[in-house]
């Protein structure tokens, strides 16, 4: 999509995509996001003890 002024220039515009409302995670998937962030925070706690114990 383009418009063109009184003095020949033109002006591009990006086509913008369609909006949609993103839906709430079902309870199977809330469950899996709190293992995987327990677990993430299992392992970034290794790796400081880890990075402590070492220096």
């Amino acid at each position: 999509m383009y418009t063109t002024d009184d003095n020949g220039i033109l002006n591009n515009y990006a086509t913008e995509p369609d909006l949609y409302y993103a839906e709430f995670p079902s309870p199977e998937q809330q469950r899996q996001y709190a293992f995987v962030g327990g677990f993430a925070t299992l392992f970034v706690s290794l790796l400081v003890l880890v990075a402590f114990s070492a220096g």
